[in-house]
Formats: structure tokens, C-alpha cells, sequence
């Protein structure tokens, strides 16, 4: 498959290395927000190189402008700088649109009707067969459990026939674009002769699959992009080198690679950091109602009473 025509072509060269923080304007950010923004810019800053923020914010239903406002506020009082400007995805939907169109053009995604509701159907039908076993809850390297994968879309609509799926488009109905995630992986394989890998700098090489994942959500009909196509296009677009995030997305990264693959596009190294937890070991979030930054500024903590709240020192 060909680069997208608004991708760079895969050979570009980088000269220093390149990190980034992309949080989702969803809420404030909390203390594991700060660590991840810390681990990123460290790590650039070390080597002489470069420390981008980017803005997840295609999420239309969850963000608001508010705590984007917030978030870049609480980074420049904890001290942290980063170089050009900010890239806010919300502004570029056509160009994660062309990717879709690209994979779809391909036949390596395909049109599901199914809601929520039916989707728990079928897999709680598939669980209790006597022949199938649960799928296995995806878990962390280090074993925390992974709660954006949950249980695996059946491939339902998958067997929908090309005309079926046209008519059913052609009334109206809502879908959703999942990646044949079989079709896409064997075609991953092939152009890159060889079985596919990607390199983090705690776990070393790691084998790309797909069967902890399935078919995932790469679009919908009035959002043609996802988190995966999203930032899979803007690291290649930003020149990212070195991708470190949370290990709670390690299971994100082989999806990642795969598109990157497809595509052709750089391959950028890993370092999925170990995730801050709280007292009774449960990962910090903002749906457990972790507390913010907001918060504890304005309980009159300093930057480097944060700092230290995360485990951190204070920046020189």
C-alpha cells in the first residue's frame, strides 16, 4: 500500500531524536499525566532533542477547549517546555480521513452495524458454547489490566457480504469501520518480508500480533478517524522518533506498527514507562477520580511539591 498523500515519504531523515505528550482534553490532568509529560520531555532533553505537545482532542462528546486551556497551563507551572507548535487533531480530520479511505480502498477494513448491545450479545452467547473459552482479558507488561480492550468484537459483520453492507449504508444506518485485523497483519507480514516487531527500550523486541486486540475501531461514519489512525499519522507527520507513553497502551502499539507497515511509514522506538499507582496499587485515573494538578494548585502546592508528589525532583 502507498503512503497517504499528505504523509512524508518513510525515508526522511531525522537528525535528532523527537518525543511528545499528547494528553485528551477529557478533564485536568493528574499527578500519572505530569510523570508521562516529565518521562517524554527527559528523554528528549537528554539527548539534545526534541519535545513536542500534541492535542488528542477528536473525541467531539469529551473535550472540552477549557481543559485544553488548563492542561497547557498546568505543564508551564510544573516547568516543562516544548518546541513549535501545538498540534491540535481536531483540526486535522481530512487528513486522518484519506488514511481510512486508504485502508478501506484496500479492503482491509470493513463497515459494522452491530451496537453495543448486540456486540455483549454475542460475546456472552460465544463464552457460554462449550466449545469457546472467554478471550483472555489483555493485560500490562508488568500485569495491570488493560480496560480499553475489554472483550473481543466477534467479527460479526465481518461475513456481511459487500452488497449487504452497501445497501445497508445506502439506508442510513450507523456503522462503524473495523480493521480486518488478519487480513491487515498478513498483509503487514508480506511487505515487510519478515515477521513484524517493534523495539521498546525496557522489554527489548517484541513480536507484533493482533489476536489480544481483534478488529478494532479505526473509524465511524461521522468521525473517520480514531485514536490509533490519529496518532499513527501524526507521529510520522511530526518526525516522532521515540514514542513513550503509559505500558497501559502497550497492547495500541502492535496496531500501530501495523498501520505504520501498511503504509510505510518510520519506524519509531518505544519506551512504555511503568504507570504511577496509589496507595492500594490501583493506577492513577481520572475516571477513579485521581486528584488534578488543578487541584492541588490550588490547595497551594508548589511545581516542586508535585514533582515530588509523582516521585520526581524538581526541575533545575
Amino acid at each position: 500500500m502507498s503512503s497517504s498523500p499528505s504523509a512524508p515519504a518513510s525515508s526522511t531523515a531525522v537528525s535528532v531524536p523527537v518525543t511528545r505528550f499528547a494528553p485528551s482534553p477529557t478533564g485536568y490532568l493528574h499527578l500519572g499525566h505530569a510523570y508521562s509529560a516529565r518521562f517524554a520531555w527527559a528523554a528528549a532533553r537528554a539527548s539534545g532533542g526534541r519535545f513536542l505537545l500534541r492535542i488528542e482532542d477528536i473525541d467531539r462528546t469529551r473535550c472540552r477547549p477549557e481543559f485544553t486551556e488548563a492542561l497547557i497551563d498546568d505543564l508551564r507551572f510544573l516547568g516543562l517546555s516544548w518546541d513549535g507548535e501545538v498540534r491540535v487533531q481536531s483540526a486535522h480530520r481530512a487528513e486522518y480521513a484519506d488514511v481510512l479511505d486508504a485502508l478501506q480502498a484496500q479492503a482491509l477494513v470493513y463497515p459494522c452495524f452491530c451496537t453495543r448491545a448486540e456486540i455483549a450479545s454475542e460475546i456472552r452467547q460465544a463464552e457460554t458454547a462449550p466449545h469457546d473459552l472467554p478471550a483472555p482479558e489483555p493485560v500490562s507488561p508488568s500485569g495491570l489490566p488493560v480496560p480499553q480492550v475489554g472483550r473481543l468484537y466477534p467479527g460479526t459483520c465481518r461475513r456481511l457480504s459487500r452488497d449487504e453492507a452497501d445497501a445497508r449504508i445506502a439506508h442510513g444506518q450507523s456503522y462503524a469501520l473495523r480493521l480486518d485485523s488478519t487480513r491487515a497483519l498478513e498483509r503487514a507480514q508480506t511487505l515487510a518480508s519478515r515477521p513484524l516487531v517493534f523495539y521498546d527500550r525496557r522489554f527489548g523486541e517484541v513480536p507484533v500480533t493482533l489476536s489480544h486486540v481483534g478488529d478494532v475501531v479505526l473509524g465511524r461514519k461521522e468521525v473517520r478517524a480514531s485514536y490509533h489512525v490519529a496518532v499513527t499519522l501524526d507521529d510520522q507527520l511530526q518526525g516522532v522518533t521515540l514514542v513513550t507513553r503509559g505500558e497501559d497502551l502497550f497492547h495500541a502499539t502492535h496496531i500501530h506498527r501495523v498501520l505504520q507497515t501498511l503504509f510505510g511509514w518510520r519506524e519509531p522506538e518505544y519506551a512504555h514507562h511503568p504507570l504511577l499507582t496509589d496507595s492500594h496499587g490501583e493506577r492513577l485515573a481520572k475516571r477513579r477520580g485521581s486528584p488534578s494538578l488543578r487541584s492541588l494548585r490550588n490547595e497551594g502546592r508548589s511545581a516542586a511539591e508535585i514533582w515530588a508528589l509523582a516521585g520526581l525532583p524538581p526541575l533545575a
